[in-house]
């Protein structure tokens, strides 16, 4: 399996940025697949941003323009950059880590709150 550890979540101002990291261990080599998911209360789980091992990348159309999924292969990381934040992107964010033998793990989750 796969151990995820997510960081840089937080409060910050409307028009604010921040930074998740998610950093993997273990079975690096089973991923074929990174991504960002949000939850926000009282709604389902929906896809941020995804990332191949290729460094192809998809995006919810919610946060195309604002938001940029990286990843540094030596550090076995995956960045969330995100910037513009509104309101409306107040969740709490996961990592996912989806590949070969049945491999989907996910990490504990980072809560981002946007507010003034």
């Amino acid at each position: 399996q796969v151990h995820l550890v997510e960081s840089g979540g937080g409060l910050v101002q409307p028009g604010g940025s921040l930074r998740l990291s998610c950093a993997a261990s273990g079975m690096i080599f089973s991923i074929n697949v990174m991504g960002w998911y949000r939850q926000a209360p009282g709604k389902e789980r929906e896809l941020v941003a995804t990332i191949t091992t290729s460094y192809s990348t998809t995006y919810a159309d919610s946060v195309k323009g604002r938001f940029t999924i990286s990843r540094d292969k030596a550090k076995n990381t995956v960045y969330l950059q995100m910037n513009s934040l509104k309101p409306e992107d107040t969740a709490v964010y996961y990592c996912n880590a989806y590949g070969n033998y049945g491999l989907n793990s996910w990490g504990q989750g980072t809560q981002v709150t946007v507010s003034s």
